[in-house]
């Protein structure tokens, strides 16, 4: 038979602990004991107890000590402290401050086996809360995808797809659409799914660096490389590799990558050894690949192995309907973060939040509603709590009134409309809208608010 429950005995007592002990395995507990607080602390983690049956009064770090600081690493454990019967009152205080139940010295073991045994339970039960809330975050981070939208259902119809083969997976979107949460439903979804996805932002890193992360270098192969080191792609073998803005590889770490996909090896900076890798790529951009090829930026070899399936993430702006329903995920988590009792927003503020073109993306509109929920005291988040910023843009997606519009804000409305609709590009706007692309470049310079995805010519991008 199984065991009823681990339970950690805590006590100064030496022989209180065995006694203890010893009547609690008879009655099917896995025991194990600790002398004081602090030994009990370092035994929370590697025994993993159910149940924890301590002392009050002991030298150091006593009962409620020990509590509040299991309490603080976010353990599972149930707390029964032992007082003597003069000293109640402190047990009450423990009580008020988590402990699940008290005893008194000299301990009744009748009621010493119901309160275990039911505190037993009560532990059960929040584990299983625990293991309920872990799944959800899990579901959150990788897999919640508030997809009403018919370009966000399209979307995750492909990821399912694509996850089980091996196909290397370009990600195009704006920042803050979320490219790296579809790159781990893509490795959860998998066959690689117990193997490491491993990150690596290419745009954080010197092209020295960036190629010793990617694969690894050698002792004494540069200045302050005093041993061997494995790259991210050795870290990531049988698994993925998450490459975020790849279109900042510069050309000669490019055409090492684009040996890897062609043969599967690589080779460590500074040394000879040919290491064959089993890995995954998964790369993001928000970036025209293509324009960067024209540029001479990028590999056209490159761009096509990495090519193999590409998922384009919509930006929130065309997909708005989506916005109430992230919206209202974002303030359950946040409010429960923070431990407030929120039940939504009032008309207004959801108003704002659905007419602003949010730039930023879905991060951006995460972001908004974590400050809102901070600034919140009452039972519903109001305009006044989200951020100013909102005022900005928020008219933009909607057709001025003629009359009552100045020919500022018409010739404001159609550069931008007119950018939107060409995916910020200010060559094809321009021919549109009969003027010079420099011209473009100039009032969205005068204008307080950008489009998004706007692009000077030479191929840079907007934020």
């Amino acid at each position: 038979m199984g065991s009823r429950g681990r339970i950690l005995i805590v006590d100064d007592e030496a022989n209180a602990r065995a006694a203890l002990a010893e009547i609690l395995r008879e009655e099917g507990y896995t025991t194990e004991t600790a002398a004081d607080g602090f030994k009990a602390l370092g035994k929370l983690e590697e025994f993993a107890p159910d149940v924890v049956l301590t002392d009050l009064k002991m030298p150091g770090l006593d009962g409620i000590g020990l509590m509040e600081k299991a309490q603080e690493s976010r353990t599972t454990a149930t707390f029964v402290v032992m007082t003597a019967f003069g000293t109640i009152s402190n047990a009450v205080e423990a009580v008020k401050k988590g402990a699940y139940n008290y005893l008194t010295k000299p301990l009744d073991f009748q009621v010493l086996e119901v309160v275990v045994e039911r505190a037993v339970e009560q532990a059960r039960l929040l584990q299983e809360n625990s293991r309920l809330r872990q799944k959800l975050r899990e579901r959150n981070a990788f897999g919640h995808v508030i997809a009403s939208h018919p370009s966000m259902v399209k979307l995750l119809r492909l990821v399912e797809q694509v996850a089980p083969s091996r196909a290397s997976v370009l990600i195009v979107g704006e920042t803050g659409t979320g490219k790296e949460l579809v790159a781990e439903m893509i490795h959860r979804g998998s066959p690689r799914a117990k193997a490491p996805l491993v990150r690596l932002n290419c745009a954080a890193l010197s092209e020295s660096l960036l190629e010793s992360e990617l694969f690894g270098h050698e002792k004494g192969a540069f200045t302050g490389a005093v041993g061997r080191r494995e790259g991210r792609f050795e870290q990531a073998s049988g698994g993925t590799l998450f490459l975020d803005e790849v279109s900042e590889i510069p050309l000669a770490t490019q055409v090492k990558l684009l040996r890897f996909l062609q043969e599967r090896t690589i080779e460590r900076v500074g040394g000879n050894e040919t290491l064959k890798v089993d890995v995954r790529i998964i790369a993001a951009t928000n970036k025209d690949l293509r324009q960067r090829i024209t540029e001479g930026h990028f590999r056209e070899d490159l761009y096509y192995r990495l090519n193999v399936v590409t998922l384009e993430i919509p930006p929130l702006r065309a997909r708005a309907s989506d916005i109430p329903e992230l919206a209202a995920f974002f303030l359950g988590r946040y409010a429960e973060e923070n431990g407030k009792r929120i039940e939504g927003f009032t008309d207004d503020a959801l108003a704002a939040l659905a007419a602003y073109a949010w730039p930023g993306n879905v991060r951006e509109l995460e972001n908004a509603v974590e400050r809102a929920v901070v600034l919140c005291e009452g039972p519903r988040v109001e305009r006044r709590h989200l951020p100013a910023s909102l005022d900005v843009g928020a008219g933009e997606g909607v057709i001025p009134p003629i009359p009552g519009s100045t020919i500022y804000d018409l010739e404001k409305y159609a550069i931008l409309r007119t950018l939107e609709a060409c995916k910020g590009s200010t060559s094809k706007a321009a021919t549109i809208l009969g003027i010079s692309p420099r011209k473009i470049q100039y009032k969205l310079h005068e204008y307080t608010s950008t489009v998004p995805g706007a692009r000077r010519e030479g191929g840079e991008e907007g934020a």
